[in-house]
């Protein structure tokens, strides 16, 4: 199998740097750099504090997100028009029995909002005014056009909801995109891990139905889907009542069916979920971490094996092999000096 020209080229370069050539080429460009009274620029890491990186980095990617259209522009636009229709579908929901089902759809949808590339923490800090942007515009057009449950607490969750939940799939996309080799593999496993913390977040499925092994322990619980869900849930149901199936009979309690009807629990907060949520964004993170610090320290040794096979590939390539001495050969004369060869066209010779 024969390699690429440019892998030929990175080998016989790195070749070259271990060379005693080299050594001899530096030493000597030292003795010459010392004659003329230059000084000699050695290579080294960065001098500048880890905060200053940090916010050159940030202000550069916010730079970049703020210029390119197809970065965060477009995807506001896009959001805007899909929480315009998902309000005006269901627009003034009510509170009829029918509205029940109808509030689940909704809240199911909004949770469908994700984005698939994959940033650093200071593409993360540059792209979070796009985020609460995005989750702004959304909460907002949809809360009010949908008449969920009035009050600003009830507001301010819902749109903190949507904002966790798109920071932690970019965060998942981004643990996804640090381990496969390139960006259709980083869409199809990433699509992959969303469908299942999708199905097991309790809307396809309900949580006490899932089956006990793996499904419902650990997938579920680690699902950030599952959290938010439940935090809708309670976010837009507790202290609410709703029409009866049958006329006459009593009305339903918000907290009647989030338990009867969606087997979730109300012992805990409503806030308790959102943590979840957050905790699970934190994870992801130091996920992403600690993979970047492996495949750091990785590297060398990664590169030196991969240097290693390299040359033993071209040492069996015919090209790479040792040539014959010319000497050797019967189709060349032997090298005569130069006061020796006067006379050598003689027909004695």
């Amino acid at each position: 199998m024969e390699m690429a020209t440019a892998q030929i080229k990175s080998t016989l370069v790195e070749k070259y740097r271990d060379s005693k050539y080299a050594k001899m080429a530096r030493a000597r460009s030292q003795e010459i750099s010392k004659i003329e009274g230059l000084e000699v620029e050695t290579k080294s890491g960065s001098q500048a504090t880890w905060w200053k990186q940090l916010t050159t980095l940030t202000k550069r990617s916010f730079v970049n997100m703020c210029r390119d259209v197809g970065y965060y522009w477009a995807r506001i636009v896009i959001y805007i028009l899909v929480s315009i229709c998902v309000g005006t579908v269901f627009y003034d929901v009510g509170y009829g029995n029918t509205a029940i089902l109808a509030r689940v759809f909704n809240k199911e949808r909004l949770n469908g909002y994700y984005g698939v590339a994959a940033y650093t923490l200071s593409n993360f800090l540059s792209a979070f005014p796009f985020l609460v942007t995005i989750s702004l515009i959304t909460g907002t057009i949809t809360f009010y056009l949908v008449k969920f449950r009035s009050g600003f607490s009830h507001y301010a969750f819902f749109c903190l909801n949507i904002f966790f939940s798109i920071a932690v799939i970019e965060s998942l996309m981004m643990v996804v995109a640090s381990l496969v080799p390139n960006y259709l593999m980083g869409i199809v496993t990433g699509a992959g891990i969303i469908g299942i913390l999708m199905m097991t977040s309790g809307f396809f499925r309900l949580l006490p139905d899932l089956p006990k092994i793996f499904w419902r322990y650990p997938i579920s619980y680690i699902s950030f889907s599952s959290w938010a869900l439940q935090g809708a849930y309670k976010n837009d149901f507790m202290g609410l009542e709703f029409d009866p199936l049958l006329p006459g009979d009593r009305k339903l309690t918000g907290d009647e069916i989030i338990t009867k009807y969606f087997g979730v629990t109300v012992d805990r907060s409503k806030w308790w979920d959102l943590t979840a949520v957050v905790v699970i964004l934190i994870c992801y993170r130091l996920i992403f971490f600690i993979i970047l610090k492996m495949k750091e320290k990785a590297s060398p040794f990664l590169q030196e094996i991969y240097a290693k096979k390299t040359l033993e590939h071209l040492d069996k390539r015919p090209s790479f092999r040792k040539v014959p001495s010319l000497a050797s050969s019967k189709r060349h004369q032997p090298l005569h000096s130069l006061p020796s060869q006067e006379g050598l066209n003689s027909p004695l010779h």
